[in-house]
């Protein structure tokens, strides 16, 4: 962090500015940290160390550590400024007191204690202390080490000092609330991620993260001095990219700036991240837009002037953004989200800036690296034509198929209801196993779709290829929301689509071309949480007329001990199910399909980046990746629905 984006103004409590009170967050937590949830329970963590982030945005924090304690508290450090401790002129309280009790207090209003912030709401301390069953706080300041204590935003300790110290920094220890919140366990990995991004939007500052709840503790530190462009390089580890140099463009405008890293892969989809103040905006917004609109015009522009665009044949900014990776991160002192979760920026003169900055220095490099250009412009150039092609498959394909006629397939056996909020679609692979699903369904909200055969792999085809596929048209012509651009939700039939293959790994890979499917081309199908995977058991344990089913070695293990009762003696039968098609439909029904026993999946994308990267390792050329993830993740799922 350069001196020069320091802020000149003292950080005091006369900073501090108090909007209104805390009672809101305990009766409504989901409008504050978007839900109860383990979101929720994360995004705790988040609001911490987004104050941390600000001290480093202001140039005064090089470094963080975040502590995942044993009991699923956290800490976390920072070597800032520290909270103002003396008192705020508004109350009369210790700064430090109002920050956490006081909901939109915050030095972030114009009191001149930060010029960007991406807490800008000023909602992040109190809302965790009032989420928390405790919190401490402790600030090395001033040469002392001051410390207070609450529980459930109550104060239990008034500001204390407790030492003496020669650092600056803050301390946050807290435990969430098991009133609040229906888990209250950290994933080690969601965390390590969010802080790596942390770390590549901040070049030079320093994260650490440390898991301590296992005999051995797990820790990472990173640090990205190349920031942005790391973070592109990063995200395209896995995949063939068609240019090494990551192409870079930044500037400034009176207090607001923006960076861009892009760098273009040998794929068909692209993926832009953004962020205002380090806050993600997975909904884009202006600086997006500036963007978008800024790249189709230099890369026409650039192809007209050089020859190789000829007369009309113009791309647009679909073709222009095939393959690319893209992170867009500006930094401004009035930033506008649209709604609490700040998923979408509003502000229009970002727009202004970001096209100013690509206009002009993507055109100067292009000039400059013309092998590059022409590169990129002919990748572009290719997806028009594709995206050509697969105008006219969709159109044959709707007239052959029967896409527009309602026409339904032969392999589905449909249901009954027709509300699509009751209704459920099993997809099932093999007929022997689709026949055990049909005989034994509720065929009043249960639809059964047989595949069969070995899928196509979207991640390695164009969209021309996918329109007109004979494995893929039954299940868009059953589902009747369409595909791609042209995938409307409210036309979909059944808001259960349910992927139930063995469990085995062709069941694995049948899942996982089913799942890169939808992600590319019904996304909206997960992010509405209408996927799941049924879970099939893998064991069947016989005792005399007594029978259960395990779903786990372990879970056998268990069972079989149960139904010995201590006598080890006794024989227990256990027949392992190689496949759905050894059930019976009686079997089937009662272990994977009946409502009140069964087990699903649902699948969710928690963030756009760790599913991306996951569907390309999964589905990508290369095989080591792949191999290690399959091993890393086999034995995590979300059970629900029991």
């Amino acid at each position: 962090m350069s001196d020069e984006t320091k802020v000149t103004q003292e950080y005091g409590g006369s900073q501090i500015q108090v909007l209104e009170g805390l009672e809101a967050v305990r009766k409504r937590p989901g409008m504050y940290i978007g839900s109860t949830s383990s979101s929720g329970l994360h995004h705790l963590v988040y609001e911490i160390v987004d104050n941390s982030i600000d001290e480093a945005l202001a140039g005064y924090c090089k470094h963080i550590n975040v502590i995942i304690n044993p009991g699923d508290t956290i800490t976390v450090t920072d070597d800032g400024r520290g909270i103002p401790v003396d008192i705020q002129p508004q109350t009369g309280k210790p700064a430090l007191e109002v920050v956490f009790t006081v909901l939109h207090a915050g030095g972030k209003f114009g009191g001149g204690g930060y010029k960007v912030s991406g807490g800008l709401h000023g909602v992040g301390a109190s809302v965790v202390n009032a989420l928390s069953e405790w919190l401490r706080v402790r600030v090395h300041k001033n040469g002392q080490i001051y410390e207070m204590k609450f529980s459930r935003g109550a104060i239990t300790q008034e500001m204390t000092i407790v030492g003496k110290t020669e650092k600056t920094g803050t301390e946050v220890t807290f435990k969430p609330d098991p009133e609040m919140f229906d888990t209250l366990v950290y994933d080690y990995e969601i965390l390590h991620e969010r802080m790596r991004e942390e770390a590549f939007l901040n070049a030079g500052l320093s994260i650490t993260i440390t898991d301590n709840r296992q005999a051995d503790d797990i820790s990472e530190t990173m640090c990205y001095e190349g920031g942005i462009r790391e973070f592109a390089t990063w995200i395209n580890r896995h995949k063939t990219v068609i240019h090494n140099d990551v192409i870079y463009m930044h500037g400034t405008k009176g207090d607001a700036s923006a960076e861009l890293a892009i760098q273009y892969n040998d794929g068909y989809n692209d993926f832009m991240l953004s962020f205002a103040n380090d806050v993600r905006t997975p909904e884009g917004g202006m600086h997006e837009t500036g963007f978008k609109t800024a790249l189709t015009r230099v890369l026409n522009a650039y192809g007209v002037k050089n020859g190789i665009i000829k007369g009309d044949d113009k791309v647009s900014g679909e073709d222009c953004r095939e393959g690319i990776t893209a992170i867009i991160s500006v930094k401004l002192t009035d930033a506008q989200f649209e709604g609490q979760t700040k998923a979408k920026l509003g502000n229009a003169y970002i727009r202004t800036l970001v096209d100013q900055i690509v206009n002009e220095q993507l055109a100067v490099y292009f000039e400059e690296h013309p092998q590059t250009a022409k590169i990129i412009l002919e990748k572009a150039m290719m997806a028009n034509r594709a995206r050509e092609a697969a105008r006219k498959a969709r159109d044959n394909a709707r007239r052959k198929t029967g896409l527009e006629s309602g026409g339904m397939p032969e392999k589905l056996k449909d249901c009954n209801e027709k509300d699509p909020s009751l209704c459920e679609l099993y997809i099932v692979e093999g007929d022997s196993a689709a026949g055990s699903a049909i005989g034994g369904r509720d065929s009043r909200f249960q639809a059964i779709l047989a595949m069969w055969g070995k899928m196509l792999n979207v991640e390695k085809a164009r969209q021309d290829k996918v329109y007109g596929n004979d494995k893929l048209n039954p299940l868009i012509l059953a589902l009747g929301g369409g595909i791609g651009e042209d995938f409307d939700i409210e036309k979909l039939r059944y808001h259960k689509i349910i992927i139930m293959s063995d469990a085995d790994v062709d069941g694995a890979h049948i899942r996982t071309l089913l799942l890169t499917f939808f992600f590319r081309y019904m996304r909206p199908l997960i992010e509405h949480g209408f996927v799941y995977s049924a879970v099939p058991p893998l064991y069947k344990l016989t005792r005399g007329k007594q029978q259960r089913v395990a779903y786990s070695d372990e879970e056998r293990d268990a069972i079989s001990a149960e139904m010995r009762g201590g006598n080890p003696n006794i024989k227990i039968d256990i027949q392992r199910y190689k496949g759905l098609g050894e059930m019976n439909k009686e079997e089937l029904w009662e272990t994977t399909m009946d409502p009140e026993r069964r087990t699903l999946r649902r699948i969710t994308l928690e963030d756009a980046s760790r599913a991306d990267a996951i569907f390309t390792v999964l589905m990508g050329e290369q095989v080591e990746p792949r191999k290690e993830w399959i091993e890393r993740n086999a034995k995590y799922a979300i059970n629900i629905d029991i």
